[in-house]
């Protein structure tokens, strides 16, 4: 029975991985790996090492997969064999004194096939959107065979330190020696590293330090805002809030005294409408500050305000009997002249021609559009895989949009400095947090995603490409998350050019609002602006937009751009649409 319980405990613990071996780095050197020292077991190699192998210093250091025999000192056919990526790579973060970085240590298990002629891996890491790539090479030494068993056993690299907090990692494991027909050598993880309130609290970053305590109230016909302030700690002086609904944006900026309070502050929100509903945020006046967003409506006040004392009314009892017999003379005479004017206006009165009334064409009211102190932003996503005729078109229409509508566009054609510094993905989440809206021209490019590109030959798709399909995703997730909440999902906005179908449009994008351009520009602007154009009796024109736009020298430039767009995608011109039906005829006979 014991011996049963035994052997049953034993498998159970071979299963679970219980046996696994963990080999971690050693260091050696390239003369014991070259001649198969046993204790040469798994070594890292050091840039010193390279220099010795190579005969001259690597500007790429152990970032450049080099030939087997660079190192080990083999003939090339036995570098030629096939060794299969690794497998299980998996992510371990190590502590960390420095609140502002992390460190992390990769590990993984060797494939079975190919083992044998396995003799090292390279581990390299990079930021997503970064240049900098860090590596570790690591080298077997030369007479170590391994077998399918040791596929149990679970490498490690040495730490990678100095991550930045909040980061997207690449990590890239492969195995080694790369052949130079290789396919599926090497195998890569993503990861992302713990945010600053994860790491050190919330109480410690100020980038990603808001107000938790916040706290609403209506004072008559004002609202008043109590929020905490920031720690000392973090330097935060100056703080903003920002109010948005019917048609207004209200902008405020303070500085508590924190000689008199230091941990809580109110403030009064200024120029509010009654019965309107207020969308508002409140942020550290600092770069990248993260806001905190509540409701606001003010409610109608019937009670009149308290008088400061009630006075003594007694001498004034006996004077009660005359005011009410003053009152009744005076509601007579009132009646009487109410009376006769009543008959003097029924002799005058002529009754107006109602249907005539009906009939009338609302006031029409011509509004020009001038810039205001804060107009609104708009972040601009598209796709270039159409060519450089649809980039033109985007280009002028983003001029149009900031030269005439008065709007503010966020657009990467005119970022080249920020795109350099931060990468084109860092850049556009950045960009989609500080935005008020964010508009997505729908193209057939755009459209198409890496799953669903025909078979041209071509493995890899182009990084402009999966730059678009990524922003698309970032966006469609956002605007999932705030249609769940049950947020208002007005700030994004899908739109086609005439040259573009409808059927551009990305089904992820779906609950957008939507807009064909550029027969909808009045409807646009009336979306980014908050303005209704049409109203009870009136309707509202803006200049130069509802109107011909091409009048002005950018609406001329956009629409010679939208005309050259629909040659260069293989769109017929308008006047070729009367063959249309000479060809439907033929098609039925």
């Amino acid at each position: 029975m014991w011996a049963r319980a035994q052997t049953l405990l034993i498998f159970t613990l071979f299963h679970l991985g219980s046996f696994e071996e963990r080999i971690h780095p050693q260091n050696c050197t390239l003369n014991c790996i070259r001649k198969g020292e046993p204790q040469c077991k798994y070594c890292r190699i050091t840039q010193d090492d390279v220099k010795t192998a190579l005969g001259f210093t690597s500007p790429f250091g152990a970032c450049v997969p080099w030939p087997c025999h660079s190192f080990l000192g083999e003939t090339p056919d036995i570098c030629q064999h096939y060794v299969h990526a690794p497998q299980n790579v998996a992510v371990q973060f190590v502590p960390n004194p420095d609140p502002k970085h992390e460190t992390a240590i990769i590990s993984w298990s060797p494939s079975k096939y190919g083992i044998a002629f396995l003799r090292g891996f390279q581990v390299s890491l990079q930021a997503l959107g970064g240049t900098q790539v860090t590596c570790q090479l690591f080298l077997m030494q030369q007479n170590l065979s391994l077998t399918p068993d040791d596929t149990k056993m679970v490498y490690y690299s040495d730490p990678f330190p100095v991550l930045t907090l909040d980061t997207q990692y690449a990590v890239t494991v492969m195995a080694l020696p790369v052949p130079e027909q290789w396919d599926r050598f090497y195998q890569k993880k993503l990861f992302r590293t713990s945010t600053c309130p994860e790491k050190n609290g919330l109480e410690k970053c100020k980038k990603d330090w808001y107000p938790r305590y916040l706290v609403v109230e209506q004072d008559g016909h004002n609202i008043n805002v109590t929020f905490n302030l920031a720690p000392p700690s973090l330097q935060i002086n100056r703080y903003f809030s920002l109010c948005y609904g019917g048609g207004q944006r209200t902008y405020t900026t303070f500085e508590p005294d924190l000689k008199r309070n230091n941990t809580h502050y109110m403030y009064r929100l200024p120029q509010l409408s009654t019965g309107v509903n207020y969308t508002c945020e409140i942020a550290a006046d600092v770069v990248d500050a993260v806001r905190k967003k509540f409701s606001v409506e003010i409610w109608p006040t019937t009670e009149s305000a308290p008088s400061p004392s009630s006075p003594d009314i007694g001498p004034f009892i006996p004077l009660i009997p005359l005011g009410i017999v003053l009152a009744a003379t005076l509601a007579v005479i009132l009646i009487v002249l109410c009376k006769r004017k009543r008959v003097k206006l029924s002799k005058k009165y002529t009754a107006p021609d109602v249907f005539a009334q009906l009939q009338a064409k609302p006031e029409e009211q011509l509004v020009a559009v001038s810039p205001k102190s804060t107009p609104p932003s708009v972040l601009i996503v598209y796709s270039n895989s159409d060519g450089p005729a649809h980039v033109r078109v985007v280009l002028n229409f983003a001029a149009f949009l900031q030269r005439h509508m008065a709007i503010k566009v966020f657009l990467d054609l005119w970022e080249s400095l920020s795109l350099m510094e931060e990468g084109t993905l860092g850049w556009y989440c950045r960009k989609l947090a500080e935005s008020d809206y964010v508009l997505v021209i729908c193209s057939p490019g755009l459209h198409q995603t890496p799953g669903n590109k025909e078979d041209d030959g071509e493995d890899e798709d182009t990084p402009d490409q999966n730059v678009s399909s990524a922003i698309v995703a970032l966006i469609a997730e956002e605007l999932c998350r705030t249609k769940a909440r049950g947020d208002d999902i007005s700030r994004y906005i899908t739109a086609v050019f005439e040259y573009s179908k409808e059927t551009d449009l990305p089904a992820v994008l779906a609950l957008a609002s939507h807009y064909t351009l550029t027969t909808d520009f009045p409807l646009l602007f009336s979306h980014l602006h908050g303005v209704a154009l049409q109203q009870p009796g009136t309707c509202l024109k803006i200049e130069n937009i509802s109107e011909d736009y091409s009048e002005l020298p950018a609406g001329e430039a956009l629409k010679k751009a939208i005309l050259e767009a629909k040659v260069g995608l293989g769109e017929q011109p308008e006047c070729k649409y009367v063959k249309e039906p000479e060809i439907a005829t033929t098609a039925n006979g």
